[in-house]
């Protein structure tokens, strides 16, 4: 399927949900995913389905100061 991601179009092969594609792209941080413009609390991630077009941002965060 094909999916907007971080404003780059990107084919994806075996995900179905959010937490599917996190997964897949190998993000083990604390991150931000919004989907289709809505900000998505981590316990959405799995049961949030995936389509032919969705436009998804992914932000991890970083520490400092």
């Amino acid at each position: 399927m094909r999916l907007k991601l971080n404003g780059k179009e990107r084919e994806v092969e075996g995900v179905a949900t959010v937490d599917q594609l996190v997964e897949s792209l190998g993000i083990h941080r604390m991150i931000v995913v919004e989907h289709n413009g809505s900000i998505l609390r981590k316990e959405q991630y799995a049961e949030t389905p995936l389509s032919e077009g969705d436009t998804l941002e992914i932000v991890h965060m970083v520490g400092g100061g």
